[in-house]
Protein backbone atom coordinates (compact mmCIF):
# COMPACT_ATOMS: atom_id res chain seq x y z
CA UNK A 1 0.00 0.00 0.00
CA UNK A 2 1.25 3.46 -0.88
CA UNK A 3 2.27 5.48 2.17
CA UNK A 4 -0.16 8.26 3.02
CA UNK A 5 2.50 10.95 2.67
CA UNK A 6 2.76 10.21 -1.06
CA UNK A 7 -1.01 10.30 -1.38
CA UNK A 8 -0.99 13.74 0.25
CA UNK A 9 1.81 14.90 -2.03
CA UNK A 10 -0.01 13.72 -5.16
CA UNK A 11 -3.26 15.44 -4.13
CA UNK A 12 -1.69 18.77 -3.24
CA UNK A 13 0.50 18.62 -6.33
CA UNK A 14 -2.54 18.26 -8.60
CA UNK A 15 -4.04 21.33 -6.93
CA UNK A 16 -0.85 23.30 -7.32
CA UNK A 17 -0.50 22.19 -10.94
CA UNK A 18 -4.05 23.28 -11.76
CA UNK A 19 -3.67 26.71 -10.13
CA UNK A 20 -0.29 27.26 -11.80
CA UNK A 21 -1.59 26.36 -15.27
CA UNK A 22 -4.50 28.74 -14.78
CA UNK A 23 -2.22 31.60 -13.74
CA UNK A 24 0.12 31.60 -16.73
CA UNK A 25 -2.41 30.44 -19.29
CA UNK A 26 -4.53 33.52 -18.53
CA UNK A 27 -1.51 35.83 -18.57
CA UNK A 28 -0.28 34.65 -21.96
CA UNK A 29 -3.79 34.35 -23.44
CA UNK A 30 -5.14 37.80 -22.54
CA UNK A 31 -4.95 38.91 -26.21
CA UNK A 32 -7.19 36.03 -27.29
CA UNK A 33 -9.55 36.66 -24.37
CA UNK A 34 -9.88 40.36 -25.18
CA UNK A 35 -10.48 39.63 -28.87
CA UNK A 36 -12.98 36.93 -27.97
CA UNK A 37 -15.09 39.24 -25.82
CA UNK A 38 -14.55 42.21 -28.20
CA UNK A 39 -12.79 44.68 -25.91
CA UNK A 40 -10.91 47.71 -27.31
CA UNK A 41 -7.30 47.65 -26.01
CA UNK A 42 -7.15 51.47 -25.80
CA UNK A 43 -10.00 51.48 -23.28
CA UNK A 44 -9.39 48.13 -21.59
CA UNK A 45 -6.78 48.89 -18.94
CA UNK A 46 -9.30 48.67 -16.09
CA UNK A 47 -10.49 45.24 -17.21
CA UNK A 48 -6.91 44.11 -17.77
CA UNK A 49 -6.01 45.02 -14.18
CA UNK A 50 -9.07 43.31 -12.74
CA UNK A 51 -8.54 40.09 -14.67
CA UNK A 52 -4.96 40.08 -13.38
CA UNK A 53 -5.62 41.40 -9.84
CA UNK A 54 -9.15 40.17 -9.06
CA UNK A 55 -8.03 36.60 -8.48
CA UNK A 56 -5.14 37.60 -6.22
CA UNK A 57 -7.32 40.10 -4.32
CA UNK A 58 -9.77 37.39 -3.34
CA UNK A 59 -7.13 34.82 -2.44
CA UNK A 60 -5.12 37.36 -0.43
CA UNK A 61 -8.09 38.46 1.65
CA UNK A 62 -9.37 34.93 2.31
CA UNK A 63 -6.19 32.91 2.87
CA UNK A 64 -5.71 33.65 6.56
CA UNK A 65 -9.41 33.26 7.36
CA UNK A 66 -9.61 29.96 5.50
CA UNK A 67 -6.42 28.72 7.11
CA UNK A 68 -7.81 29.54 10.54
CA UNK A 69 -11.16 27.89 9.77
CA UNK A 70 -9.30 24.83 8.48
CA UNK A 71 -7.52 24.46 11.81
CA UNK A 72 -10.97 24.32 13.42
CA UNK A 73 -12.94 22.13 11.00
CA UNK A 74 -10.33 20.12 9.13
CA UNK A 75 -7.74 21.05 6.53
CA UNK A 76 -8.58 18.22 4.17
CA UNK A 77 -12.33 18.97 4.22
CA UNK A 78 -11.80 22.56 3.11
CA UNK A 79 -9.01 21.63 0.69
CA UNK A 80 -11.46 19.26 -1.03
CA UNK A 81 -14.07 22.01 -1.17
CA UNK A 82 -11.49 24.29 -2.80
CA UNK A 83 -10.93 21.79 -5.60
CA UNK A 84 -14.64 21.66 -6.35
CA UNK A 85 -15.13 25.46 -6.25
CA UNK A 86 -12.12 26.08 -8.49
CA UNK A 87 -13.41 23.59 -11.05
CA UNK A 88 -16.86 25.22 -11.05
CA UNK A 89 -15.21 28.64 -11.48
CA UNK A 90 -13.26 27.35 -14.48
CA UNK A 91 -16.46 26.10 -16.10
CA UNK A 92 -18.14 29.46 -15.51
CA UNK A 93 -15.20 31.31 -17.09
CA UNK A 94 -15.36 29.11 -20.17
CA UNK A 95 -19.13 29.66 -20.42
CA UNK A 96 -19.00 33.49 -20.18
CA UNK A 97 -22.14 34.37 -22.18
CA UNK A 98 -21.69 38.07 -23.02
CA UNK A 99 -19.23 40.23 -24.93
CA UNK A 100 -17.97 43.78 -24.52
CA UNK A 101 -17.90 45.42 -21.10
CA UNK A 102 -20.54 43.06 -19.72
CA UNK A 103 -18.57 40.03 -20.87
CA UNK A 104 -15.40 41.38 -19.24
CA UNK A 105 -17.31 41.99 -15.99
CA UNK A 106 -18.76 38.48 -16.02
CA UNK A 107 -15.31 37.01 -16.60
CA UNK A 108 -13.90 38.98 -13.66
CA UNK A 109 -16.70 37.69 -11.39
CA UNK A 110 -16.07 34.10 -12.49
CA UNK A 111 -12.34 34.56 -11.88
CA UNK A 112 -13.26 35.64 -8.36
CA UNK A 113 -15.11 32.33 -7.92
CA UNK A 114 -11.89 30.60 -8.97
CA UNK A 115 -10.07 32.76 -6.42
CA UNK A 116 -12.30 31.48 -3.60
CA UNK A 117 -11.43 27.90 -4.57
CA UNK A 118 -7.78 28.83 -4.90
CA UNK A 119 -7.78 30.32 -1.40
CA UNK A 120 -8.96 27.00 0.06
CA UNK A 121 -6.23 25.16 -1.89
CA UNK A 122 -3.36 27.54 -1.12
CA UNK A 123 -4.20 27.95 2.56
CA UNK A 124 -4.11 24.20 3.21
CA UNK A 125 -1.68 22.52 0.81
CA UNK A 126 1.49 23.33 2.76
CA UNK A 127 -0.22 22.43 6.04
CA UNK A 128 -1.40 19.06 4.67
CA UNK A 129 2.12 18.26 3.46
CA UNK A 130 3.60 19.33 6.80
CA UNK A 131 1.16 17.03 8.61
CA UNK A 132 1.94 14.09 6.30
CA UNK A 133 5.75 14.27 6.09
CA UNK A 134 8.28 13.92 8.91
CA UNK A 135 10.33 17.08 9.62
CA UNK A 136 13.43 15.90 7.76
CA UNK A 137 11.47 15.28 4.55
CA UNK A 138 9.27 18.38 4.45
CA UNK A 139 11.67 20.47 2.40
CA UNK A 140 11.86 17.74 -0.23
CA UNK A 141 8.06 17.39 -0.36
CA UNK A 142 7.53 21.14 -0.64
CA UNK A 143 10.25 21.31 -3.28
CA UNK A 144 8.51 18.65 -5.39
CA UNK A 145 5.21 20.45 -4.91
CA UNK A 146 6.72 23.73 -6.10
CA UNK A 147 8.38 22.05 -9.06
CA UNK A 148 4.92 20.92 -10.10
CA UNK A 149 3.80 24.54 -9.81
CA UNK A 150 6.60 25.63 -12.12
CA UNK A 151 5.86 22.78 -14.50
CA UNK A 152 2.27 24.02 -14.53
CA UNK A 153 3.48 27.51 -15.31
CA UNK A 154 5.51 26.14 -18.22
CA UNK A 155 2.57 24.10 -19.50
CA UNK A 156 0.32 27.14 -19.16
CA UNK A 157 2.59 29.37 -21.22
CA UNK A 158 2.78 26.91 -24.10
CA UNK A 159 -0.76 25.59 -23.85
CA UNK A 160 -2.19 29.10 -23.69
CA UNK A 161 -0.48 30.04 -26.93
CA UNK A 162 -1.71 26.88 -28.67
CA UNK A 163 -5.31 26.93 -27.39
CA UNK A 164 -5.70 30.65 -28.07
CA UNK A 165 -5.37 29.88 -31.80
CA UNK A 166 -8.61 27.87 -31.68
CA UNK A 167 -10.90 29.44 -29.05
CA UNK A 168 -10.21 31.48 -25.93
CA UNK A 169 -12.77 29.43 -23.96
CA UNK A 170 -10.49 26.38 -24.15
CA UNK A 171 -8.05 28.32 -21.97
CA UNK A 172 -10.36 27.81 -18.98
CA UNK A 173 -11.77 24.43 -19.99
CA UNK A 174 -8.31 22.89 -19.78
CA UNK A 175 -8.41 23.26 -15.97
CA UNK A 176 -11.70 21.37 -15.69
CA UNK A 177 -10.45 17.76 -16.17
CA UNK A 178 -7.52 18.45 -13.85
CA UNK A 179 -9.89 19.92 -11.27
CA UNK A 180 -12.37 17.07 -11.63
CA UNK A 181 -9.60 14.48 -11.17
CA UNK A 182 -8.22 16.34 -8.17
CA UNK A 183 -11.66 16.69 -6.58
CA UNK A 184 -12.42 12.97 -6.86
CA UNK A 185 -8.90 11.94 -5.79
CA UNK A 186 -8.85 14.23 -2.75
CA UNK A 187 -12.34 13.22 -1.52
CA UNK A 188 -11.42 9.56 -1.98
CA UNK A 189 -7.91 9.45 -0.52
CA UNK A 190 -7.11 12.44 1.67
CA UNK A 191 -7.78 12.38 5.39
CA UNK A 192 -7.06 14.69 8.29
CA UNK A 193 -4.15 13.41 10.36
CA UNK A 194 -2.90 16.68 11.84
CA UNK A 195 -3.84 18.24 15.15
CA UNK A 196 -6.86 20.54 15.15
CA UNK A 197 -8.51 22.94 17.55
CA UNK A 198 -12.22 22.25 17.24
CA UNK A 199 -13.27 23.96 20.46
CA UNK A 200 -12.44 27.45 19.25
CA UNK A 201 -14.75 30.27 18.24
CA UNK A 202 -14.53 32.14 14.94
CA UNK A 203 -12.79 35.51 15.16
CA UNK A 204 -15.48 37.58 13.41
CA UNK A 205 -14.01 41.02 14.14
CA UNK A 206 -10.53 39.96 13.13
CA UNK A 207 -11.77 38.40 9.90
CA UNK A 208 -13.86 41.43 8.95
CA UNK A 209 -11.14 43.95 9.81
CA UNK A 210 -8.39 42.12 7.95
CA UNK A 211 -10.47 41.32 4.86
CA UNK A 212 -11.87 44.85 4.62
CA UNK A 213 -8.48 46.49 5.19
CA UNK A 214 -6.62 44.36 2.65
CA UNK A 215 -9.44 44.71 0.10
CA UNK A 216 -9.41 48.51 0.39
CA UNK A 217 -5.62 48.64 0.00
CA UNK A 218 -5.62 46.41 -3.09
CA UNK A 219 -8.58 48.33 -4.57
CA UNK A 220 -6.72 51.59 -4.01
CA UNK A 221 -3.57 50.26 -5.62
CA UNK A 222 -5.52 48.89 -8.60
CA UNK A 223 -7.32 52.16 -9.36
CA UNK A 224 -4.17 54.19 -8.70
CA UNK A 225 -2.74 52.61 -11.85
CA UNK A 226 -5.53 54.07 -14.00
CA UNK A 227 -5.57 57.63 -15.44
CA UNK A 228 -7.28 60.32 -13.36
CA UNK A 229 -8.18 63.68 -14.86
CA UNK A 230 -5.17 65.03 -16.70
CA UNK A 231 -2.81 62.71 -14.84
CA UNK A 232 -1.65 59.40 -16.32
CA UNK A 233 -2.16 57.72 -12.93
CA UNK A 234 -4.72 57.91 -10.17
CA UNK A 235 -2.66 58.30 -7.00
CA UNK A 236 -4.22 61.74 -6.46
CA UNK A 237 -7.78 60.49 -6.97
CA UNK A 238 -9.69 61.21 -3.69
CA UNK A 239 -11.30 57.78 -3.82
CA UNK A 240 -7.89 56.13 -4.15
CA UNK A 241 -6.51 58.18 -1.25
CA UNK A 242 -9.55 57.34 0.88
CA UNK A 243 -9.36 53.64 -0.02
CA UNK A 244 -5.65 53.40 0.80
CA UNK A 245 -6.02 55.44 3.99
CA UNK A 246 -9.01 53.49 5.22
CA UNK A 247 -7.42 50.15 4.37
CA UNK A 248 -4.15 50.99 6.11
CA UNK A 249 -6.03 52.23 9.16
CA UNK A 250 -7.96 48.95 9.42
CA UNK A 251 -4.77 46.90 8.97
CA UNK A 252 -3.07 49.00 11.66
CA UNK A 253 -5.97 48.28 14.03
CA UNK A 254 -5.92 44.57 13.22
CA UNK A 255 -3.03 43.52 15.56
CA UNK A 256 -4.68 45.31 18.49
CA UNK A 257 -7.95 43.50 17.82
CA UNK A 258 -6.15 40.16 17.58
CA UNK A 259 -4.41 40.77 20.92
CA UNK A 260 -7.81 41.07 22.63
CA UNK A 261 -9.79 38.11 21.28
CA UNK A 262 -9.71 34.65 22.81
CA UNK A 263 -9.17 32.75 19.55
CA UNK A 264 -7.48 35.08 17.03
CA UNK A 265 -7.38 34.23 13.32
CA UNK A 266 -3.86 35.67 13.00
CA UNK A 267 -1.68 34.21 15.74
CA UNK A 268 0.54 37.19 16.46
CA UNK A 269 2.39 35.12 19.06
CA UNK A 270 3.89 33.03 16.27
CA UNK A 271 5.99 36.04 15.29
CA UNK A 272 7.82 35.77 18.60
CA UNK A 273 9.48 32.73 17.06
CA UNK A 274 12.61 33.97 15.33
CA UNK A 275 12.52 31.37 12.55
CA UNK A 276 8.88 32.09 11.70
CA UNK A 277 9.17 35.88 11.72
CA UNK A 278 12.50 36.07 9.83
CA UNK A 279 11.37 33.59 7.17
CA UNK A 280 8.09 35.44 6.62
CA UNK A 281 9.91 38.77 6.41
CA UNK A 282 12.32 37.33 3.86
CA UNK A 283 9.39 35.89 1.90
CA UNK A 284 7.54 39.22 1.81
CA UNK A 285 10.62 41.16 0.72
CA UNK A 286 11.36 38.56 -1.97
CA UNK A 287 7.76 38.75 -3.23
CA UNK A 288 7.79 42.54 -3.39
CA UNK A 289 11.18 42.53 -5.09
CA UNK A 290 10.46 40.01 -7.83
CA UNK A 291 6.67 39.55 -7.93
CA UNK A 292 6.20 41.87 -10.90
CA UNK A 293 9.34 41.05 -12.84
CA UNK A 294 7.82 38.31 -15.02
CA UNK A 295 5.04 40.48 -16.42
CA UNK A 296 7.47 43.40 -16.94
CA UNK A 297 9.84 41.18 -18.92
CA UNK A 298 6.90 39.84 -20.96
CA UNK A 299 5.89 43.44 -21.76
CA UNK A 300 9.48 44.17 -22.77
CA UNK A 301 9.46 41.16 -25.09
CA UNK A 302 6.01 41.77 -26.56
CA UNK A 303 6.17 45.54 -26.90
CA UNK A 304 9.78 46.02 -28.00
CA UNK A 305 12.14 43.09 -28.52
CA UNK A 306 9.99 40.62 -30.47
CA UNK A 307 8.61 43.21 -32.95
CA UNK A 308 12.14 44.45 -33.55
CA UNK A 309 13.07 40.88 -34.42
CA UNK A 310 10.30 40.45 -36.98
CA UNK A 311 7.55 38.80 -34.92
CA UNK A 312 4.04 40.00 -35.75
CA UNK A 313 2.19 41.60 -32.84
CA UNK A 314 -0.55 39.00 -32.86
CA UNK A 315 2.10 36.30 -32.39
CA UNK A 316 4.12 38.03 -29.65
CA UNK A 317 2.16 36.65 -26.64
CA UNK A 318 2.94 33.06 -27.59
CA UNK A 319 6.61 33.73 -28.36
CA UNK A 320 7.05 35.79 -25.20
CA UNK A 321 6.03 32.69 -23.26
CA UNK A 322 8.53 30.58 -25.17
CA UNK A 323 11.36 33.06 -24.61
CA UNK A 324 10.59 33.24 -20.86
CA UNK A 325 11.01 29.48 -20.43
CA UNK A 326 14.60 29.62 -19.10
CA UNK A 327 13.30 31.30 -15.93
CA UNK A 328 10.80 28.49 -15.37
CA UNK A 329 13.34 25.78 -16.19
CA UNK A 330 15.75 27.29 -13.66
CA UNK A 331 13.12 27.14 -10.94
CA UNK A 332 12.22 23.56 -11.84
CA UNK A 333 15.87 22.51 -11.61
CA UNK A 334 16.51 23.99 -8.19
CA UNK A 335 13.14 23.42 -6.45
CA UNK A 336 13.56 19.74 -5.47
CA UNK A 337 17.32 20.08 -4.96
CA UNK A 338 17.01 22.98 -2.55
CA UNK A 339 14.24 21.21 -0.61
CA UNK A 340 16.40 18.11 -0.19
CA UNK A 341 19.44 20.11 0.88
CA UNK A 342 17.51 22.28 3.33
CA UNK A 343 16.18 19.11 5.02
CA UNK A 344 19.79 18.19 5.78
CA UNK A 345 21.44 21.53 6.43
CA UNK A 346 18.69 24.03 7.19
CA UNK A 347 17.26 26.90 5.16
CA UNK A 348 19.47 29.85 6.10
CA UNK A 349 22.41 29.28 3.75
CA UNK A 350 20.31 28.46 0.69
CA UNK A 351 17.67 31.16 1.16
CA UNK A 352 20.32 33.82 1.78
CA UNK A 353 22.42 32.75 -1.21
CA UNK A 354 19.29 32.71 -3.39
CA UNK A 355 18.42 36.31 -2.59
CA UNK A 356 21.99 37.44 -3.27
CA UNK A 357 21.80 35.69 -6.65
CA UNK A 358 18.46 37.37 -7.36
CA UNK A 359 19.92 40.81 -6.62
CA UNK A 360 22.78 40.12 -9.03
CA UNK A 361 20.39 39.06 -11.81
CA UNK A 362 18.40 42.29 -11.38
CA UNK A 363 21.60 44.30 -11.79
CA UNK A 364 22.57 42.18 -14.82
CA UNK A 365 19.19 42.86 -16.46
CA UNK A 366 19.66 46.60 -15.95
CA UNK A 367 22.88 46.45 -18.02
CA UNK A 368 21.19 44.98 -21.10
CA UNK A 369 20.20 47.28 -24.01
CA UNK A 370 16.62 47.05 -25.22
CA UNK A 371 17.74 45.25 -28.40
CA UNK A 372 19.68 42.68 -26.38
CA UNK A 373 21.32 39.44 -27.43
CA UNK A 374 18.88 36.68 -26.45
CA UNK A 375 21.51 34.16 -25.18
CA UNK A 376 22.66 36.73 -22.60
CA UNK A 377 19.04 37.42 -21.57
CA UNK A 378 18.31 33.68 -21.37
CA UNK A 379 21.28 33.01 -19.07
CA UNK A 380 20.25 35.85 -16.74
CA UNK A 381 16.62 34.74 -16.39
CA UNK A 382 17.76 31.11 -16.04
CA UNK A 383 19.86 32.12 -13.03
CA UNK A 384 16.96 34.23 -11.72
CA UNK A 385 14.70 31.18 -11.95
CA UNK A 386 17.28 29.02 -10.20
CA UNK A 387 17.57 31.55 -7.40
CA UNK A 388 13.78 31.49 -7.01
CA UNK A 389 13.82 27.70 -6.76
CA UNK A 390 16.72 27.81 -4.32
CA UNK A 391 14.76 30.16 -2.04
CA UNK A 392 11.16 28.91 -2.13
CA UNK A 393 11.14 25.38 -0.67
CA UNK A 394 13.64 26.03 2.17
CA UNK A 395 11.84 29.21 3.18
CA UNK A 396 8.38 27.62 3.29
CA UNK A 397 9.71 24.52 5.08
CA UNK A 398 11.33 26.67 7.77
CA UNK A 399 8.04 28.56 8.29
CA UNK A 400 5.95 25.41 8.59
CA UNK A 401 8.51 23.63 10.82
CA UNK A 402 8.46 26.56 13.24
CA UNK A 403 4.78 26.33 14.28
CA UNK A 404 2.80 23.93 16.49
CA UNK A 405 0.82 21.27 14.63
CA UNK A 406 -2.55 22.77 15.62
CA UNK A 407 -1.63 26.13 14.04
CA UNK A 408 -0.35 24.89 10.68
CA UNK A 409 -3.45 25.88 8.72
CA UNK A 410 -3.34 29.42 10.07
CA UNK A 411 0.43 29.63 9.55
CA UNK A 412 0.11 28.40 5.96
CA UNK A 413 -2.62 30.97 5.31
CA UNK A 414 -0.55 33.74 6.91
CA UNK A 415 2.47 32.87 4.80
CA UNK A 416 0.49 32.68 1.57
CA UNK A 417 -1.33 35.94 2.36
CA UNK A 418 1.91 37.80 2.99
CA UNK A 419 3.40 36.38 -0.21
CA UNK A 420 0.36 37.22 -2.37
CA UNK A 421 0.13 40.70 -0.90
CA UNK A 422 3.83 41.21 -1.60
CA UNK A 423 3.32 40.18 -5.23
CA UNK A 424 0.43 42.63 -5.60
CA UNK A 425 2.51 45.44 -4.09
CA UNK A 426 5.33 44.48 -6.46
CA UNK A 427 3.05 44.76 -9.48
CA UNK A 428 1.85 48.15 -8.25
CA UNK A 429 5.43 49.40 -7.79
CA UNK A 430 6.61 48.15 -11.18
CA UNK A 431 3.53 49.43 -13.02
CA UNK A 432 3.77 52.82 -11.31
CA UNK A 433 7.42 53.24 -12.28
CA UNK A 434 6.83 52.13 -15.87
CA UNK A 435 3.70 54.22 -16.42
CA UNK A 436 5.30 57.31 -14.84
CA UNK A 437 8.36 56.92 -17.05
CA UNK A 438 6.24 56.50 -20.17
CA UNK A 439 4.01 59.45 -19.29
CA UNK A 440 7.07 61.69 -19.09
CA UNK A 441 8.89 60.40 -22.15
CA UNK A 442 6.58 58.68 -24.60
CA UNK A 443 4.40 61.53 -25.98
CA UNK A 444 7.45 63.64 -26.82
CA UNK A 445 9.26 60.65 -28.28
CA UNK A 446 6.31 59.75 -30.52
CA UNK A 447 5.84 63.37 -31.62
CA UNK A 448 9.52 63.66 -32.54
CA UNK A 449 9.32 60.35 -34.36
CA UNK A 450 6.33 61.64 -36.34
CA UNK A 451 8.26 64.74 -37.38
CA UNK A 452 11.22 62.56 -38.42
CA UNK A 453 8.85 60.33 -40.40
CA UNK A 454 7.62 63.35 -42.35
CA UNK A 455 4.12 63.60 -40.80
CA UNK A 456 4.36 66.50 -38.32
CA UNK A 457 0.60 66.98 -38.64
CA UNK A 458 0.19 63.85 -36.48
CA UNK A 459 2.59 64.91 -33.72
CA UNK A 460 0.05 66.98 -31.79
CA UNK A 461 -2.48 64.14 -31.83
CA UNK A 462 -0.23 61.95 -29.75
CA UNK A 463 -0.28 64.30 -26.78
CA UNK A 464 -3.80 63.04 -26.04
CA UNK A 465 -2.98 59.33 -26.42
CA UNK A 466 -2.52 57.53 -23.11
CA UNK A 467 0.97 55.98 -22.96
CA UNK A 468 -0.53 53.27 -20.77
CA UNK A 469 -3.08 52.37 -23.43
CA UNK A 470 -0.43 52.35 -26.15
CA UNK A 471 1.83 50.06 -24.14
CA UNK A 472 -0.92 47.65 -23.16
CA UNK A 473 -2.26 47.39 -26.66
CA UNK A 474 1.18 46.00 -27.50
CA UNK A 475 0.97 43.69 -24.48
CA UNK A 476 -2.42 42.45 -25.71
CA UNK A 477 -1.04 41.54 -29.12
CA UNK A 478 -2.24 44.56 -31.09
CA UNK A 479 -0.04 46.82 -33.21
CA UNK A 480 -0.28 50.02 -31.14
CA UNK A 481 0.19 52.31 -34.13
CA UNK A 482 -2.59 50.64 -36.10
CA UNK A 483 -4.83 50.97 -33.06
CA UNK A 484 -3.92 54.62 -32.46
CA UNK A 485 -4.21 55.67 -36.12
CA UNK A 486 -7.63 54.02 -36.29
CA UNK A 487 -9.04 56.57 -33.79
CA UNK A 488 -11.96 58.27 -35.67
CA UNK A 489 -10.82 61.85 -35.00
CA UNK A 490 -7.53 61.14 -36.79
CA UNK A 491 -9.19 59.80 -39.94
CA UNK A 492 -8.96 63.05 -42.00
CA UNK A 493 -5.24 63.40 -41.26
CA UNK A 494 -4.46 59.70 -41.75
CA UNK A 495 -6.18 59.78 -45.17
CA UNK A 496 -3.57 62.26 -46.39
CA UNK A 497 -0.54 60.18 -45.32
CA UNK A 498 1.37 58.52 -48.18
CA UNK A 499 0.96 54.74 -48.23
CA UNK A 500 4.68 54.16 -47.75
CA UNK A 501 4.70 56.40 -44.66
CA UNK A 502 1.62 54.70 -43.22
CA UNK A 503 3.26 51.30 -43.80
CA UNK A 504 6.37 52.51 -41.96
CA UNK A 505 4.37 53.89 -39.02
CA UNK A 506 2.40 50.66 -38.64
CA UNK A 507 5.35 48.37 -39.30
CA UNK A 508 7.32 46.28 -36.85
CA UNK A 509 10.02 48.78 -35.86
CA UNK A 510 8.53 52.29 -35.53
CA UNK A 511 6.70 51.88 -32.22
CA UNK A 512 9.37 49.74 -30.47
CA UNK A 513 12.15 52.21 -31.34
CA UNK A 514 10.00 55.16 -30.22
CA UNK A 515 8.96 53.64 -26.90
CA UNK A 516 12.18 51.84 -25.98
CA UNK A 517 14.27 54.67 -24.39
CA UNK A 518 11.51 55.79 -21.99
CA UNK A 519 10.41 52.23 -21.18
CA UNK A 520 13.88 50.81 -20.56
CA UNK A 521 14.91 53.79 -18.40
CA UNK A 522 11.88 53.21 -16.16
CA UNK A 523 12.41 49.44 -16.20
CA UNK A 524 16.01 49.86 -15.06
CA UNK A 525 14.80 51.83 -12.02
CA UNK A 526 12.44 48.99 -11.13
CA UNK A 527 15.36 46.55 -11.45
CA UNK A 528 17.41 48.62 -9.00
CA UNK A 529 14.53 48.57 -6.52
CA UNK A 530 14.18 44.81 -7.00
CA UNK A 531 17.89 44.33 -6.32
CA UNK A 532 17.70 46.43 -3.13
CA UNK A 533 14.70 44.46 -1.84
CA UNK A 534 16.45 41.18 -2.65
CA UNK A 535 19.47 42.26 -0.57
CA UNK A 536 17.09 43.12 2.28
CA UNK A 537 15.52 39.65 1.92
CA UNK A 538 18.99 38.09 2.13
CA UNK A 539 19.66 39.96 5.36
CA UNK A 540 16.32 38.80 6.77
CA UNK A 541 17.24 35.22 5.86
CA UNK A 542 20.44 35.49 7.86
CA UNK A 543 18.39 36.31 10.96
CA UNK A 544 16.40 33.07 10.95
CA UNK A 545 18.94 30.85 12.69
CA UNK A 546 20.23 27.51 11.46
CA UNK A 547 17.75 24.66 12.03
CA UNK A 548 14.59 24.73 14.12
CA UNK A 549 11.66 22.30 14.24
CA UNK A 550 8.90 23.05 16.72
CA UNK A 551 8.91 20.71 19.68
CA UNK A 552 12.30 19.20 18.85
CA UNK A 553 15.88 19.97 19.80
CA UNK A 554 17.89 19.87 16.59
CA UNK A 555 21.61 19.32 16.16
CA UNK A 556 22.53 20.96 12.84
CA UNK A 557 24.96 18.74 10.89
CA UNK A 558 27.08 21.69 9.90
CA UNK A 559 27.39 23.17 13.38
CA UNK A 560 27.17 20.40 15.94
CA UNK A 561 25.40 22.75 18.34
CA UNK A 562 21.91 22.58 19.75
CA UNK A 563 19.29 25.00 18.59
CA UNK A 564 17.35 27.14 20.98
CA UNK A 565 13.83 25.79 20.37
CA UNK A 566 12.29 29.27 20.51
CA UNK A 567 14.89 31.48 18.89
CA UNK A 568 16.42 29.16 16.32
CA UNK A 569 19.92 30.09 17.47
Amino acid sequence: MVEYKWVALSNTTIGTLMAAIDGTIVLISLPAIFRGIAINPLTSFEYLLWILFGYSLVTSTLLVSFGRISDMYGRVRLFNLGFAIFTIGSLLCAATPSTGDLGATELIVFRIVQGVGGAFLFSNSAAILTDAFPPRERGKALGINMTAAIAGSLVGLVLGGVLAIFDWRYIFLVSVPVGALGTVWSYWKLRDIGASRKNQSLDVWGNVTFAAGLTLVILGVTYALEPYGSSSMGWSDPWVVASLGGGLALLAAFPFIEARVADPMFHMGLFRNRMFSAANLAGVLASVGRGGVQIMLIILLQGIWLPLHGVNYQDTPFWAGIYMMPMIVGFAIMGPVSGYLSDKYGARLFATLAMVMTAMTFLALSLLPYDFSYPEFAVIILVMGMSGGLFAAPNIASIMNAVPAENRGAASGMRATLQNTGQTISLAIFFTIIISGLSNGLPGALSSAMVSAGVPQLSAAFSSISPTSALFSAFLGYNPMQTILAVPQLAPVVAQIPKATYAYLTGQTFFPNAIAPAFVSALDLSFYIGAALSVAAALASLLRGRVYIHGETVVPPEAGKKEDPQSGK
